[in-house]
């Protein structure tokens, strides 16, 4: 969850307190939002990165801090932006920037991602062997710093998923046409982070599971992408969806990509995640009970409630690690706390 708070990529004194705070949820996996690999890569200029010494050292020291106030595994997300980078924070807009701000993107071919898009420049082979090799460098400051697991962003139209799809992907070199051609820049950049990043780590790559639009990538192509992937030595995959163009018309409601988790599950040999409207913790647990799928990632529902795994507690046979300094509100140890069998405030009424 990207918090465009970042100043020249460096993380601020917000990242210490949202992933602070984050850290002490009860959470057992804490992902740090989408890092750029490369100034361009970013969405905003306010978005994190991991290009330079100062940004590495910034979240160096977000790293300790969150390992002093929790104990949820840290991971760190990588991705470039792609076509769709040089815009606005949400709040400002989130339209393209002023010239003077602006950088040139990038993209598999020169097809914008909407008409308020600046049209991105066709990757050259040399830009391609330069985004690999900041992949690399960049899981390299990810296991300096200390993360304990990290996951390549390749879905939501960035710029790895506008390679695989082929509303975004035109080219009519080796890296477009046929799906194997598509497929060959994320896995190229999938095998130069694996052989930097640690392999007793985890290392987990975010792919699509549709991009919603006739003629786009399809359930068929994460598949045969997770198929590749889990060959190459990709520990986990998580399936999300959409991104690709601005007026896909996505049928979102809860838990509206686990179905589709759920075959990519089906057919590899690796964990695999479901993500996107897991609303509550009974939803989570339904989704691990009752399918083949062994992750649940939640983002939304932590910012909204960052003690969402509180009321998990509150479940029958439920554990949780609550920090000792809120013991005093924890499920079960504070009166006003509404446990199943009791009425609640409304019905008290």
């Amino acid at each position: 969850m990207c918090q465009y708070s970042a100043k020249d990529g460096c993380a601020s004194d917000w990242h210490l307190m949202h992933l602070g705070y984050l850290c002490a949820s009860g959470a057992s996996l804490v992902m740090a939002e989408s890092t750029a690999v490369l100034p361009e890569g970013r969405i905003t200029p306010s978005c994190l990165g991991l290009y330079s010494e100062d940004a590495a050292r910034a979240l160096a020291h977000l790293v300790a801090f969150c390992r002093n106030v929790g104990r949820a595994s840290l991971g760190l997300q990588l991705g470039h932006s792609g076509r769709k980078g040089a815009i606005g924070e949400p709040w400002n807009g989130g339209s393209r920037l002023e010239a003077s701000r602006r950088w040139k993107l990038v993209g598999a071919s020169a097809v914008p991602f909407s008409q308020s898009h600046e049209a991105p420049r066709e990757a050259s082979l040399d830009d391609l062997k330069r985004l690999i090799a900041a992949y690399q460098d960049a899981a390299r400051r990810a296991a300096s710093i200390g993360f304990d697991f990290l996951e390549v962003h390749a879905a939501h139209g960035y710029l790895l998923h506008s390679f695989l799809s082929p509303i975004s992907n035109r080219r009519g070199d080796a890296y477009g046409g046929p799906r194997t051609n598509r497929m060959r820049l994320p896995l190229e950049v999938f095998e130069a982070v694996r052989s930097a990043w640690p392999m007793e780590l985890a290392l987990g790559v975010r792919i699509s599971g549709s991009d919603w639009v006739s003629g786009g990538a399809d359930l068929e192509d994460a598949v045969a992408f997770a198929r590749e992937l889990e060959a190459l030595g990709c520990d986990y995959v998580t399936v999300s969806s959409g991104g690709i163009l601005p007026d896909a018309k996505i049928s979102a409601r809860p838990g509206y990509q686990v179905p589709m988790a759920k075959v990519v599950s089906d057919a590899v040999g690796i964990p695999v995640g479901a993500v996107g409207m897991i609303l509550d913790p009974e939803q989570a647990e339904e989704v691990i009970r009752t399918t083949s799928i062994d992750l649940v990632f939640v983002g939304r529902g932590f910012l909204n409630d960052p003690h969402f795994l509180w009321r998990a507690a509150e479940l029958p046979a439920r554990g949780m690690d609550i920090p000792m300094q809120y013991l005093a509100a924890a499920p079960g140890r504070w009166p006003a706390t509404v446990t199943p069998n009791e009425p609640t405030r409304k019905e008290l009424r």
